[in-house]
């Protein structure tokens, strides 16, 4: 039903919702077919909503021949037929807006499955107007400073193809060919692509791989001036015809690459922090966190409309790009020493075991991503801390069936492919016996139960969790993190403690603060006195304390 009625776009509502991240083949099965599937998102939106998520992030639904997740597009307008329909889509982005929830699709914009009709006509017929759509080569010798991104898999980003007679160019799996952005056929196609989905609800796009769309000869082809302005476009096109909706991106850059995507706030609405995630687990594994507070002092404010996208997961391993090679050897040794973990030179684990399987931990570094000035993104099933598959190949290990129940499938049938059922041999406390949804919903101290409270809560301060107003504060521990969230009338102090150990320390208080601490989540023994706030935090914990103030009263920090 495109057309249907969108939930609430106020201006700005991008930067205080909780996303979720969705692979629709691995959510929950409808049908009993054994695969994941769009009416099975549909049947779970409750969960969604009492959880509290105001967005969900759907990975490609694109009909696809799935050698990479979908994204590997091959037919960019329909539904995979594996999935759905597009009626059944309609179906989920109606219920969804009626429960308050937007929905994002993924645009996958720099590359399109081989078995594309656009690749398949190119190939075969070298006056074809496709043949401009992609990138080809009688040497494959160009583009040499272009890095290979799926170095456990491809050896360079030139394949020959038989049928062309060419080399073709691709930054990801052979099977994928970049498209030529040279192209004004290609950029027309991209943005109808964007229009389609959007006149059928869709409040917005994940972007993947942008910084990758056009290639320089003795560049090393990523986040050229040319990436910025064709985004700039999408951007113009979407606030002009489809105001409200957001575009995300996907931009694995250095900080000072990073920064530009927002355009400011021409651009995208909102960035992946790729540049803080690597460095929130270093920090955890050092027992210090003041590489987090260069990071952030980095990269914050953001410009005006515009916000940070943070999460700890993803469908993804956890790349380690964008850190030294020091730091990458010190993330691999205190994360990556099982060698089944390694892959294209980063972490394929999930978010519970990388963190020893303790809910508290992962409870606080959940809340610690809530609570910046920006939007959380979730990845699912990592609210219930499910495990990972290292038995599985590639990136399948972190795809696995969501685990509704305690059934050793999860909630999907027998029919469902033998790479995701296979018994969970690796770890039993990672097993849907062990982590489900409907075991964690109603047990209290549950890992579902915490995080949905910490959700409560930030959603219920939205002026002090807002897009501004964090100040650092010298917390009088070297291993704890502290900051002040500032809203009109009340204060959020948040204390995370990074070390395994118990920390004490003080903070010094304000005058104007007139009431409090009042204890909204996490734990801690505390001691206010004329001038500060005394406090204890055990090792890997948090706590979040409100505080009133009068209206002249300030706060502590930078």
């Amino acid at each position: 039903m495109p057309g249907a009625p969108t939930a609430s776009r106020a201006p700005g509502w991008f930067r205080t919702a909780v996303f979720y991240e969705i692979p629709v083949r691995s959510f929950y099965d409808s049908n009993g077919d054994g695969v994941g599937d769009l009416p099975g998102v549909t049947a779970k939106l409750d969960h969604l909503a009492d959880l509290g998520v105001g967005a969900i992030w759907l990975l490609p639904f694109y009909r696809s021949p799935w050698k990479d997740e979908g994204y590997d597009i091959s037919d960019h307008f329909s539904v995979d037929p594996s999935l759905g329909t597009l009626d059944d889509l309609d179906r989920l982005v109606a219920e969804a807006h009626a429960r308050g929830i937007r929905v994002l699709g993924d645009l996958v914009t720099n590359h399109v499955s081989i078995d594309h009709p656009w690749f398949q006509e190119a190939r075969r017929d070298r006056g074809s107007r496709f043949r401009s759509w992609f990138l080809w080569s009688d040497t494959g010798k160009e583009f040499s400073r272009t890095r290979v991104i799926f170095r456990d898999f491809e050896v360079k980003n030139w394949s020959w193809d038989e049928t062309a007679g060419q080399y073709y160019f691709h930054r990801f799996y052979a099977s994928q060919p970049d498209l030529n952005y040279d192209s004004p056929e290609v950029r027309a196609e991209m943005l109808r692509v964007a229009r389609f989905w959007l006149a059928r609800g869709l409040d917005g796009f994940r972007c993947d791989a942008v910084p990758y769309l056009y290639k320089r000869e003795g560049t090393r082809c990523q986040s050229l001036p040319e990436v910025h302005r064709f985004f700039h476009e999408l951007r113009a096109m979407m606030d002009e015809e489809h105001p409200g909706t957001v575009l995300v991106a996907e931009a694995n850059q250095s900080i000072p690459e990073t920064v530009p995507y927002f355009g400011e706030g021409s651009e995208f609405q909102m960035v992946m922090h790729f540049p803080l995630m690597p460095n929130l687990f270093l920090a955890l594994g050092e027992n210090d966190p003041r590489r987090i507070r260069h990071v952030l002092r980095a990269t914050l404010p953001t410009p005006r409309g515009s916000g940070w996208a943070y999460f700890l997961r993803n469908h993804d391993e956890v790349t380690l790009e964008q850190v030294s090679d020091d730091e990458r050897e010190m993330f691999l040794w205190l994360y990556g020493r099982d060698p089944r973990t390694v892959i294209h030179g980063g972490i394929r684990r999930r978010l519970a075991p990388m963190l020893e399987g303790d809910d508290e931990t992962v409870a606080m570094m959940i809340a610690f991503s809530l609570s910046l000035p920006g939007a959380m993104f979730l990845y699912y099933g990592d609210e219930i801390g499910m495990g990972d598959r290292l038995d599985l190949p590639d990136r399948d290990g972190v795809r696995t069936p969501m685990q509704w129940t305690a059934g050793t499938n999860g909630g999907f049938s027998e029919a469902t492919p033998e790479r995701l059922v296979r018994p969970l041999v690796l770890d039993p406390r990672y097993a849907p016996a062990a982590r489900n949804v409907e075991d964690q919903r109603t047990r209290p101290g549950s890992l579902l139960s915490q995080v949905r409270r910490l959700v409560q809560v930030y959603s219920a301060h939205p002026s002090e969790f807002g897009p501004d107003g964090i100040h650092f504060v010298e917390p009088g521990s070297s291993t704890v993190f502290a900051f002040w969230r500032v809203g009109t009338a009340r204060r959020i102090l948040c204390l995370y403690n990074f070390g395994r150990e118990r920390s004490e320390g003080t903070v010094p208080l304000d005058a104007g603060l007139t009431l409090g601490p009042d204890l909204l989540a996490g734990s801690a023994t505390l001691s206010r006195r004329p001038d500060g706030l005394d406090y204890g935090l055990g090792g890997r914990r948090f706590v979040w304390l409100g505080f009133s103030a009068s209206p002249t009263g300030r706060v502590g920090g930078d």
